[in-house]
This record gives C-alpha cells, structure tokens and sequence, in this order.
C-alpha cells in the first residue's frame, strides 16, 4: 500500500484550535490526517475508552482528541467475562451513542470478535456497518500478519483502520492474557507483526502489553503512530480503559493502570446516602417536593 506523508496529508487547521490535538476547541473532527501530522511533530496524544453517549461528552469537553469504542465494553459494561461474546450489533450501537455524545474527537470503533476473521470481505461488510450505522470516523481490527489482507480491503475501501498487536484479547482462549513479544523469537514476529499492518495501510497500530524496550523500537522503526497499554513511554499514544481510569473497575486492575480518581466509592457513598435518606423519610424534604 502507498502511504500519505504528514506533509500530504493537510493540516489540523480549526479542528484542534492550533496545532496540537489534545485540549483544542474546533469546528470539526480530528481526521487520521491530523494524526498523522502528531506523529511528523514527535507530539504525544491521549485516546481513552468510551461506550455511550454520556461520558463520550465528558471526554469531548475535556480534549481527548480520540476515542475508541472498544469490545472491552463487554467486560466494562455489558457483564461478560471477556471480550469474545460481544456482538456486532452492540458494538453498532454503543459507537453510534459515543458519536452522538461527540462533536471534536476522531471516534474509532472495534470489530468484534467474529466479524472480520473470515477474510476480507467480511471485515468490509462488518466495518461498513459502523461507518453509515454508528457514524464512527475509523475502525479497530485484531491482528499483524494474520489480518493483513482485511487492513489493506478496508483501506483500499476508504475506511482507516487501527491496528492491534501484542496482546489481543478475542485472542485470549489461544494466549492467555500475559506480555507478548518476551524472546527473540517473539519480539520478531512483533516487529513483522507491526510492519505488516503499517504495510496494508493501517492509520496506527495499539501495542498492548509489550516489553517497553520493543515497543520504543516498534515505535521508532514504524512512520504511523503507536498508542500504547502496557507498552512502557515511548509510544506516540497512550490508551486506558476508562473504566480503569476513573476507579470504578472493581478489584484487582492491571498494573499499567494509573488511577486518576476513584468513582466507585463515590458512587457507592451517593447510593447508600440517598438510600439512608428515603429509609429516614428525609428525602424527598419540602424543597424537592411539587406543590
């Protein structure tokens, strides 16, 4: 595949205010272009998770310049154990929410664990529901080499494409969840992983829990942008799931995360004093009472 350089590609313009994507106020979206340019600048960006209409907003106000709707949704949201059961109806919805809820950020949606591992045609189909139904401006895919030919229909099609390599959880019943790319052997196919779907024409690639030494390297040896979890400070990007971030995740959370506030125990206080309230006949009082 022929790759645009940043220097081809345009420039942000108004849709981050400036030049830089995180923080700006625009009058339209964070295109792959302007990713592109971040990369050419050596700029670092944020992508966090989002899954409705609501926090997508909260993210948006706040100048997350990308967004991705991911299948961890259905750990997060949806009460599966893992991400292999989610559908790509829900994935459908759940980004069209997350478009609505948005007007700045580039969202990006996932195919879902059995919408694009037939081949080529099936991840277009798949991809092209997410695109008219959800309205998202990118779709994310599983895989290096194994889903190289799907990147390259897809780009070819019009639709960008995110990569994912390392770790890929609709992989989980085949890998576990544990470091990818420890050993030669493994930090090379990481590598032809990552060429592989620069290659087929892929806007950017996730590394999720790679050794920080070849992440940085992927990183450097690569011209589009990595977005890292679990994959040390090198990368272009980084990602966290929201969830993860904010403390509301219950339990153990991976060691990559960085909590940045603690909305389960919020939460869970408001209920119980709410609850106290209705229990002691103190809620509703005169002033929240409709005369």
């Amino acid at each position: 595949m022929t790759q645009l350089s940043a220097a081809q590609t345009g420039t942000p313009g108004s849709s981050s205010g400036g030049k830089t994507l995180y923080g700006g106020k625009g009058s339209r979206r964070i295109t792959v272009r302007d990713i592109a340019l971040a990369k050419e600048r050596g700029e670092k960006w944020p992508m966090l998770t989002a899954y409705d209409a609501m926090t997508a907003s909260v993210f948006d106000e706040a100048g997350i310049p990308v967004m991705l709707v991911g299948d961890s949704a259905g750990n997060c949201h949806l009460g599966y154990d893992t991400t292999v059961p989610v559908t790509l109806d829900e994935m459908t919805m759940l980004a069209a929410a997350v478009v609505r809820g948005t007007s700045r950020a580039l969202i990006v949606g996932d195919l879902p664990f059995g919408s694009y591992q037939e081949g080529p045609v099936q991840a277009l189909r798949s991809a092209t529901r997410l695109v008219k139904e959800a309205g998202v401006g990118a779709v994310k895919l599983e895989g290096g080499e194994r889903s190289h030919r799907q990147i390259e229909l897809l780009v070819e099609s019009g639709i960008p494409v995110m990569a994912h390599i390392g770790l890929t959880p609709q992989s989980v019943n085949a890998m576990g969840y544990r470091v990818q790319g420890r050993g030669e052997e493994a930090a090379q196919q990481l590598l032809r992983d990552a060429k592989a779907v620069q290659d087929a024409g892929a806007f950017a690639v996730v590394l999720e829990l790679v050794p920080a030494e070849l992440a940085a390297e992927v990183t450097r040896t690569l011209h589009i942008p990595t977005v890292g979890i679990g994959a040390g400070p090198e990368t272009d990007a980084q990602v966290l799931v929201w969830t993860d971030m904010l403390g509301l995740t219950g339990g153990r959370v991976p060691k990559f995360v960085k909590q940045y506030a603690n909305l389960r125990d919020v939460m869970a206080g408001a209920a119980k004093a709410f609850a106290e309230d209705v229990v002691a006949g103190s809620f509703p009082a005169e002033e929240h009472s409709v005369h």
